[in-house]
């Protein structure tokens, strides 16, 4: 996932004393028990969701400032699952933070054992400037409703949602429980010379890894929810009228700056003439002629993601698309063909609207080659053969993904969110957020009434009991 959270350009706008005393007031807090209490959680996040309800126009306006979205794209991509994360949350929560009760071995007769859910205590999240509002909030809600306090760094990229994300967590929360830090790199780096109790961070992995080496000084435990190269893989027997729409929709939403996007097209050699055919005719209906002239169809976010971009549009031949205005940070949605594994744009996530296009005709030969590449975020297979969708899912290695569709597995609170390997480590949404923020704590309760003797010293002529009961 492409992010600038530590771009070298951008100054501090907080100094280190400062976040040092929002630390120590965080930590003051959260040592008085007052973030624990289940019905202060939920008050605080219905608060959010009443918040952030009077305040969806401005952030529909900052979202448009920011990349010309649409309010639709950014209700559906940023508010919507903001919403439904507190919904799924408000109604489990208090099942989720019960004690639960599991099975004790006849060895620790007569006892029972029990899994507490406790917060860490004061948590850092990291959010990237892709979806600058909903990957910032969401994961702080995660935090919340563990018990936990939260410091917010926003990215310093998208200036205007960052500033409505400012206001909104200002107006419903206490700088002691949740509080946001804005700045650039000097701030982040600040920020983690700091110890904490847990660090949420969505970026890039050249970021992540300098989060977690800062993580490591202090043996912070670490969730990282990075990118990679995301292979959409379409099979001969596939529905290429549906495919087509889903695929076009997946890549080029947001512009293609989305962590589980597509990243590159595998296509049956069978089929590739005609899927690319619907796609062209699909990208047609969904953005008109000229999609600069389009509503519906967002900018890059900078100059400098713009240009590093523009390379990758030399490479192989363009099919569809391939017009760009670096006056108006606009590229076209581009399909690539002739492109080799050894490329560039095959080399690095791409996190942008251009979707290079490769054939294969064998499916063994295919799972071998990705898994011969580092595991990706995501993985999106179109096929009607349900034997075909579990080998897939089995042989591949990845975070998560799609049959026959792409990136709506995000949008289900209920299904945990994460990488593996190189796209990441940690998972979060729904329970998994709760989860992600609180520790397991075990405990096992004895009665005094019985205490059995036989563990005690001597063990002479013991061995062989112990051996009947543990065997």
């Amino acid at each position: 996932m492409e992010t600038n959270t530590l771009d070298k350009n951008t100054p501090a706008v907080i100094s280190s004393q400062q976040i040092k005393e929002i630390i120590e007031k965080q930590r003051a807090f959260f040592n008085t028990g007052g973030t624990k209490s289940i019905k202060f959680r939920k008050q605080k996040i219905k608060a959010l969701k009443k918040e952030i309800k009077a305040n969806e126009q401005a952030i529909f306006d900052a979202l448009h400032k920011d990349f010309g979205k649409s309010n639709y794209e950014s209700y559906i991509t940023e508010i919507g699952l903001v919403y439904e994360e507190i919904n799924t949350t408000l109604t489990h929560l208090s099942d989720w933070a019960e004690p639960r009760q599991v099975a004790t071995p006849l060895t620790q007769f007569k006892g029972a054992s029990y899994i507490h859910r406790v917060p860490y205590g004061v948590s850092l999240v990291i959010g990237p400037w892709n979806y600058p509002f909903h990957l910032a909030i969401l994961p702080a809600i995660g935090a919340i409703i563990g018990g936990n306090t939260c410091i917010v760094k926003p990215s310093e990229l998208t200036e205007n949602t960052a500033n409505i994300l400012a206001k909104i967590i200002t107006s419903v929360f206490d700088e002691k429980h949740v509080a946001v830090v804005q700045g650039g790199v000097e701030t982040a780096t600040a920020l983690l010379a700091e110890r904490f109790d847990h660090i949420f961070f969505t970026g890039s992995e050249y970021v992540g890894k300098i989060v977690a080496r800062a993580a490591a000084e202090n043996l912070t435990p670490t969730t990282l929810e990075l990118g990679g190269k995301s292979p959409c893989i379409v099979d001969k027997d596939a529905d290429l009228k549906v495919a087509a729409k889903r695929i076009v929709w997946g890549k080029f939403v947001n512009a293609g700056q989305t962590c589980v996007a597509p990243d590159y097209l595998l296509v049956h050699e069978q089929v590739k003439d005609k899927l690319v055919s619907q796609m062209k005719a699909v990208i047609n209906t969904f953005y008109g002629e000229d999609p600069k002239t389009s509503g519906d169809y967002p900018r890059i976010i900078s100059r400098k993601n713009f240009d590093r971009l523009s390379l990758f549009l030399d490479q192989g031949e363009k099919i569809i698309g391939g017009e760009s205005n670096a006056a108006e940070l606009y590229i076209a949605p581009t399909v690539l063909d002739n492109i080799s594994w050894d490329d560039k744009v095959m080399q690095e996530e791409i996190f942008g609207p251009i979707l290079p296009v490769l054939t294969f005709t064998d499916l063994e030969e295919m799972i071998h080659k990705i898994n011969g590449r580092p595991r990706p975020l995501s993985l999106y297979y179109f096929s009607r053969n349900k034997k075909k969708q579990r080998r897939i899912v089995e042989a591949i290695n990845f975070g998560g993904g799609c049959i026959n569709d792409t990136l709506v597995h995000l949008g289900n609170p209920n299904l945990p969110f994460g990488g593996v390997g190189d796209s990441g480590m940690g998972a979060y949404h729904g329970k998994a957020s709760f989860d992600t923020f609180t520790q397991q704590k075990s405990i096992m309760k004895k009665a005094t009434w019985i205490d059995v003797p036989l563990r005690y010293p001597p063990y002479k002529g013991k061995l062989g009991m112990v051996k009947k009961i543990m065997k």
